[in-house]
């Protein structure tokens, strides 16, 4: 897919050696953390805080929770609050797998709350919400800690003297509350992109831009989607792990306020059979010393050498970055052509059926907003893993000096073919890409990219003989 001008060894952790690394991920001094936590409490009290919910992304991508009342989150930022390891086996329906370093009932872990993400929750009156990472009972970070892989990799950029910016769109379907075995029903029935149906929940929508606001959250757009009863939102854009604790907190308010009204959301790949699903689209822009390098450069569409060879990283890798970023089998129904979903791995200005679309922004404000999407990309992911694959695969790229190969305009769909490759249409093939990738394995580490594989290959078996309406209706309402 793409081609390499030169082709030194790929090492994603770059000049950052393993000590740099683990101080990039490594706690502070608990007597830091005492001090940080007094003032954390001091704050929230007067917000009228009881508890925090503490979470963290599994590898099927279920968001878990502990919660500690106010009045022991500083024990919690100095000790942790204890979770078993076998987590990272969950899968999506709360059956647990086994893998050969993380698995079984014996052993703990302290979940530290990142004290400088702590945001009470407007929907919830009373709580907070923190992400928070995962160590061992001695203080060393948890191998298997995927929001700790995400920092690893935003600190290998970092070591190269590059930034990202990121940001994951969020897309839902509303549906009116039932059981959880029933399809859903919608509380609007207005057209796709529709003003009947922002009119229909006009109420619902500005609590959820209020809530979203209140939280700290700069929103950029809110609107209708294609499906019935489907909407996006869309924030502003942040680095790459704190993109993907937005991403965890836009969800947890949406389906709080949803709450709220009576209603109930699904994130699910897909929600009715045929129908276009929820993407969990992910933007990213390269910055070096505050300048955009995906402008004002020599390469397709004013992309710098840097940016191209960035880019080109990532679509390589998309058929194994599927296993992180496509992450249950239900994605692959969503990923299909003429849906807007990028199934074919190639790369266009403003083509929404490609995996990756390059987006320039207007003409006088692209030095500041031009940008990649990747498109193939759903909300069954953990966006911690999603977003620190890609800057993995991103940087073998830039390490490589790859060439982005030629634009494709137009719907590959409708190419000759076998001109432009399909991604992968099931969990099988994108399991294989994903066991041959030397760069996801080196990037994530031993026991992470086995606890992924291990997830990945139970729920491909989980769901083998599932038809899509079956599939569909099993993890309708998981995500």
């Amino acid at each position: 897919m793409s081609t390499v001008a030169a082709s030194p060894a790929a090492d994603p952790a770059g000049p950052l050696g393993p000590a740099a690394l683990a101080a990039a991920v490594a706690l502070p001094p608990r007597a830091e953390r005492a001090e940080r936590a007094e003032h954390a409490v001091d704050r929230l009290r007067t917000a009228a805080v009881e508890a925090v919910a503490v979470t963290w992304v599994d590898n099927a991508g279920i968001t878990r929770v502990k919660a500690v009342p106010l009045g022991g989150l500083a024990h919690a930022a100095q000790w942790g609050v204890g979770t078993a390891p076998c987590f990272d086996v969950f899968l999506a329906d709360d059956a647990i797998t086994t893998s050969p370093l993380i698995g079984g009932p014996t052993g703990d872990l302290r979940l530290y709350p990142d004290l400088d993400r702590i945001v009470p929750l407007t929907a919830q009156p009373g709580w907070a919400w923190a992400p928070g990472d995962r160590h061992t009972q001695a203080g060393a970070p948890h191998p298997g800690c995927q929001r700790l892989f995400a920092r690893r990799m935003e600190a290998a950029a970092a070591a190269r003297g590059l930034s990202l910016k990121a940001g994951i769109e969020v897309e839902w379907v509303v549906a009116l509350a039932g059981a959880p075995h029933e399809p859903p029903q919608y509380p609007t029935h207005g057209p796709a992109y529709g003003m009947q149906r922002l009119t229909d929940l006009s109420d619902y929508l500005r609590d959820v831009l209020r809530a979203l606001g209140e939280q700290g959250l700069t929103v950029l757009q809110i609107h209708p989607e294609y499906s019935p009863g489907q909407f996006e939102v869309s924030v502003a854009p942040e680095g790459p792990v704190g993109a993907a604790d937005t991403s965890v907190l836009v969800r947890h308010t949406v389906r709080a306020v949803s709450a709220r009204h009576g209603l109930r959301v699904s994130f699910a790949p897909v929600v009715e059979p045929d129908g276009v699903g929820n993407g969990g689209h992910l933007h990213l822009s390269l910055w070096r010393d505050g300048r955009n390098l995906g402008h004002g450069g020599s390469g397709p569409h004013g992309l710098t050498a840097e940016a191209e060879g960035f880019l080109a990283g990532v679509l390589q890798a998309l058929p194994e970055l599927l296993v992180l970023g496509c992450s249950s089998p239900a994605g692959y129904l969503r990923l299909v052509p003429q849906h807007w979903a990028g199934a074919y791995q190639c790369w266009g200005l403003e083509n929404r059926e490609a995996a990756m679309r390059l987006v320039t922004g207007s003409t006088g404000e692209r030095a500041a907003t031009a940008n990649a999407e990747v498109k193939c990309f759903d909300a069954s992911a953990n966006p911690y893993l999603a977003v620190g694959a890609v800057v993995a695969a991103g940087l073998s790229g830039l390490e490589q000096r790859r060439a982005l190969p030629p634009e494709f305009t137009g719907d590959p769909a409708a190419a000759e073919p076998g001109t432009v490759p399909r991604l992968p249409q099931g969990p099988a093939e994108a399991i294989a890409a994903y066991e041959r990738s030397a760069v996801l394995r080196e990037a994530l580490g031993e026991p992470l990219h086995q606890a992924v594989l291990a997830v990945r290959r139970a729920e491909a078996e989980q769901y083998a003989a599932l038809g899509p309406e079956e599939t569909i209706a099993a993890t309708r309402w998981r995500y």
